[in-house]
């Protein structure tokens, strides 16, 4: 019998990927009213049996003027998930995607 990888807390990973989505779905872009899981703008979410969360996220337009805020809203809203202990998220398709990824990624975002 294969047993299930469980973290720390006893969520499942898969369990605790479902539990990120729905939250994500709180998450509402201003501008469309929709949120960012409808959106797409979370691509390849996969999470550790350490409760390490890896993502992308892509802002609506390359241009985005919401790009930031929604980069902190999103990272705010992972955090708040119980099970979750870090989080690393890559920022693509945005013109200062580099930056934002740096920002987003530091310590005190």
């Amino acid at each position: 019998m294969i047993e299930e990888t469980r973290l720390t807390n006893n969520i499942s990973p898969d369990n605790l990927k479902e539990t990120i989505i729905w939250r994500l779905k709180m998450v509402i872009d201003p501008e469309t009213g929709a949120d960012v899981i409808r959106m797409r703008l979370i691509e390849d979410l996969h999470v550790d049996q350490q409760g390490s969360v890896y993502y992308k996220f892509r802002p609506s337009s390359p241009i985005c003027p919401i790009a930031v805020q929604l980069a902190i809203d999103i990272k705010k809203a992972v955090a708040e998930v119980q099970g979750v202990k870090r989080q690393e998220i890559e920022v693509v398709g945005y013109m200062q995607a580099e930056q934002l990824t740096t920002l987003i990624n530091a310590p005190e975002a």
